[in-house]
């Protein structure tokens, strides 16, 4: 069984490897239309989707910032976490409460 199988593999390569020398037969150049329909119905749907994505973008506001922000503003208050708060001219970093494990003696 296992030279019927080495026989087979081997003779699916050999048909496999033949490669014709000028391309001939009743299927040759078939598909190369059919590639050209598929290529245009493609880029014809990137057509119709970038302009549909340009009237959709063309609608949007100029911001989105609210025209009243009040009420929001107030729901807000205090929930400003990444603000330092006091020393008004103070700019450098915070320092490291722990020392690395590299640097303890």
């Amino acid at each position: 069984m296992n030279a019927l199988t080495v026989h087979l593999v081997a003779g699916a390569a050999d048909v496999l490897a033949q490669t014709p020398s000028t391309p001939s037969g009743p299927e040759f150049g078939k598909a190369s239309p059919i590639g050209l329909v598929v290529i245009l119905a493609l880029l014809a749907g990137v057509v119709l989707l970038v302009r549909s994505m340009n009237k959709k973008l063309k609608n949007l506001p100029e911001t989105f910032e609210p025209e009243h922000p009040e009420p929001d503003q107030e729901v807000d208050e205090g929930t400003d976490r990444g603000a330092i708060h006091g020393g008004a001219g103070k700019t450098e970093p915070p320092k490291p409460t722990d020392t690395p494990p590299n640097l303890q003696k």
